[in-house]
Formats: structure tokens, sequence, C-alpha cells
């Protein structure tokens, strides 16, 4: 459990989703199994090349990434990385056929591995404010930076989003000011992936 306020309100929001879906695309509040998919194929394209590379799911769920990412030939180490024990003990059931996968809901236990992924973490603001949240995502990219040797990559919502499908709990950013953000702070090897019908971007950045 985690004493920052903005933090812990995530977590709740995500033990209420797996208690009331269970395990599965919904239980992490994506509305199909082809969405999840899709934006993990997105994500992994910073893998590409890759198959033995240590990897760290920043915010696993219940490891349906781990699950994607087996499928498709990749065998190195897998870390999922969760605030919720919740999410974490369902993440063990469900990756429990798969080697060498490890999870933990502790920051502090995480090293730094050749890439990092994080699928769906800034989203859900709730009540946050926007400049709140914001300077929330920042530090969680830097966060990744840390723990990221090749690279990393993750999604957010976009501000391109339609406005009437827009909602005030959830969060958008402008994709170019992320864009530059990642290209001035960590490396001039990023990826911009804005070409997928879903109402989001990928950012990919190789160091």
């Amino acid at each position: 459990m985690t004493t920052d306020p903005l933090l812990e309100q995530t977590r709740k929001y995500y033990d209420a989703s797996l208690r009331t879906h269970g395990a599965t695309p919904r239980g992490v509040d994506w509305n199909s199994a082809a969405s999840q998919e899709l934006r993990f194929d997105k994500l992994g394209s910073v893998l590409v090349g890759n198959a033995e590379a240590a990897v760290l799911d920043y915010g696993c769920g219940y490891g349906a990434l781990a699950a994607y990412l087996r499928a498709r030939g990749h065998r190195g180490p897998y870390q999922g990385f969760d605030l919720s024990s919740e999410m974490i003990a369902a993440a063990l059931e469900f990756t429990a056929p798969l080697a060498a996968c490890t999870f933990s809901a502790d920051r502090a236990e995480l090293q730094p591995v050749d890439f990092a992924l994080a699928s769906g973490i800034f989203n859900v603001k709730r009540d946050t404010s926007d400049a709140d949240w914001h300077a929330y995502v920042l530090r969680t990219l830097d966060d990744l930076r840390a723990l990221s040797r090749l690279g990393f990559a993750f999604n957010v919502l976009t501000v391109h989003a339609d406005a009437e499908k827009r909602r005030a709990d959830l969060y958008y950013a402008d994709p170019l000011t992320m864009f530059e953000h990642c290209r001035r702070r960590f490396s001039r090897q990023v990826a911009l992936l804005h070409d997928y019908p879903l109402y989001e971007f990928t950012i990919s950045v190789r160091l």
C-alpha cells in the first residue's frame, strides 16, 4: 500500500475493477481483449529483435502482457510491477504456466532491466487536476528511464480524441508535447505512434 494519496486512489480504483470483472481486460479497465492486444502490439515494437531482453511491465495488472509476449517469442526475464497486491496475486495465478516471470508490489524491489513497458497507467486521474496528474506522468517517465538500460515505451490517451467521447475523470495528453519532452529529456531516438484506431498514442524511447 502506498502513502501517496494520488497513487492510493489509483490502487483502489483498480482493486475495485479487478473484484468486479476478475483477471480479464475489463478487470484492468479495457473494453476488449482486442484493444488490449493492439496496445501490447504497439508497446512491444520497441522490443523487436530482442527476444532475450529483460522486460519490466510497469503497472502489470493481472499479467496479460507476459502471456502476450511469451506467445510471440519473447524468452527473456519478465518482471511485473503493480501498486495493487490484489493484482499481483491475480498475476501470479494467471502466469503460473509461464517461465521466468516474477512480480512485485514494492517499487524498492525493482532493478534496471533492458526495456520497461507501461500500458494504461496514465489514463485514470479521477478527480486529480490535470496539472497534478501531468506532473505525476513526468515523474513516472523519469522512473521508467531510471529502470531501463536500452529503452522504454508507454501509452497515453490523446487530446485529439473526439470531444463528445472524452471523460472528465481521464487524462488526455498532447502527443507532440510528450514526444518533444522525451526527445529533449531522454533520447533523440523517439518514435510516436498515433496511427491506430484507439483514442491514444504510444511513444517508444531507445536509449
